[in-house]
């Protein structure tokens, strides 16, 4: 398959996936805020016909009223309305480009032989066999007696997903690794939806349809699985935007970062949701959560914040030295930085970075710098760059770029 048609059909699948990740998440969040904005009935009417909270709203110009029921209104409604298509639309967009660009060309985007010397197929099945996996521990847990603790439930599984991420960091390329994890955490959470939550309110419907009272266990398994959706999300979300940022996945302990962040992510959402309950508590929400969050982003941040590094004293005259520099960026990052690269797989320089002059180099040198340091360029080492090119590019930056 030709570079020109990966791109497009990459463009098309992201675009996509976008979109329904945006309707997906975006349904999930409103009811989430639904759920606990709902206030009790002030009517006896509503509260005899079994309604358990009610809100009202104001949105485009006109007025709305939700009410939620304890368990299923007296008579169902002609016209029903289901949540699930966002998210399986989400998955299959997201499994495609999975396939796609980090499968199909796992050399690429997946295997870096300095983390682990693994071939194509060896990578791709323990990738799916992570996602399987983590679905069906997830699973197993969801259904033990932990179900009934939810704090410890929710201890358990952050030791084991962060096991999930060390492990992955010490297999896959930085940038796989995250992309795997989200891949794995976004398949737990649309598998919740398929075989939980749309099943558990197909048997309340079916119950109601049958005249039989419905049964509110149900309804409460798909809650927990809900609830547990919304704290990935962030998290998600943070993987999915990651492999634009070498700084974070090409990081010397990657495992870390992915953690700290998924961590921030999470709290977040725990500040959220407890802020949606602040009637609760007077109008006020601990921001302890929050404030947790963006500590430990700041404290992430400031760990890989670049150190200055000692510099050498070159004998040779700047034009040796720019000479000794362009031959190696030639030999190492021109074939896929260019205006048409020769590197098999690409169809343009990466982010529009072309360094096939010296102005070129000159004027990118602030976004190469980051690259080499993190090692995240040459991606994967394609190339072949040797640690001793990679220190005399960056300690030739050091020294201020002379030329």
């Amino acid at each position: 398959m030709s570079a020109y048609l990966i791109d497009w059909l990459s463009l098309l699948g992201r675009w996509v996936h976008l979109i329904t990740g945006i309707a997906w998440i975006g349904a999930s969040f409103y009811f989430v805020w639904l759920d606990n904005h709902l206030l009790s009935p002030t009517d006896a009417q509503s509260r005899d016909k079994g309604v358990a909270g009610e809100l009202w709203a104001v949105h485009g110009g006109g007025f709305y009223h939700a009410q939620k029921y304890r368990v299923a209104p007296q008579t169902l409604p002609a016209t029903l309305h289901w949540f699930y298509w966002e998210a399986y639309s989400t998955f299959l967009s997201g499994l495609f480009l999975l396939a796609l660009l980090y499968y199909a060309q796992a050399d690429i985007y997946l295997i870096d032989p300095a983390v682990a010397p693994l071939h194509k197929p060896a990578a791709i099945a323990i990738g799916v066999a992570f996602i399987a996996l983590g679905w069906l521990v997830y699973d197993l847990l969801c259904r033990s007696r932990l179900r009934d603790s939810g704090r410890a439930l929710g201890a358990l599984l952050a030791v084991l997903l962060s096991g999930a991420a060390f492990a992955l960091c010490h297999l896959f390329s930085g940038r796989g690794a995250f992309i795997e994890f989200g891949a794995m955490l976004g398949t737990i959470m649309v598998a919740n939806v398929f075989f939980v939550i749309i099943p558990a309110q197909r048997q309340m419907v079916q119950a109601k349809q049958e005249g039989r009272d419905p049964d509110p266990s149900a309804g409460a398994r798909g809650k927990l699985r809900s609830v547990h959706n919304t704290y990935f999300t962030l998290p998600v979300l943070f993987t999915m935007i990651s492999n634009h940022y070498a700084v974070t996945f090409a990081a010397r302990n990657n495992w870390l970062v992915l953690i700290a962040i998924s961590a921030a992510g999470a709290l977040i959402r725990v500040y959220f949701v407890q802020r949606h309950k602040r009637h609760e508590r007077n109008g006020r929400t601990s921001p302890w959560g929050l404030v947790a969050a963006f500590g430990i982003v700041a404290a992430t941040a400031a760990a890989l914040a670049p150190r200055d590094a000692p510099r050498t004293v070159d004998t040779q005259s700047p034009a040796q030295q720019i000479a000794v520099i362009e031959s190696i960026v030639s030999a190492r990052c021109v074939p896929c930085h260019a205006a048409h690269p020769m590197q098999p797989g690409f169809n343009a320089a990466p982010k529009g970075v072309v360094l096939e002059s010296r102005d070129d180099l000159l004027t990118h040198l602030s976004q190469v710098e980051p690259q080499l340091a993190s090692r995240a360029m040459p991606i994967a080492n394609l190339t072949h760059m040797t640690d001793a090119e990679r220190g005399a590019v960056l300690d030739w930056i050091h020294r201020g770029a002379p030329h």
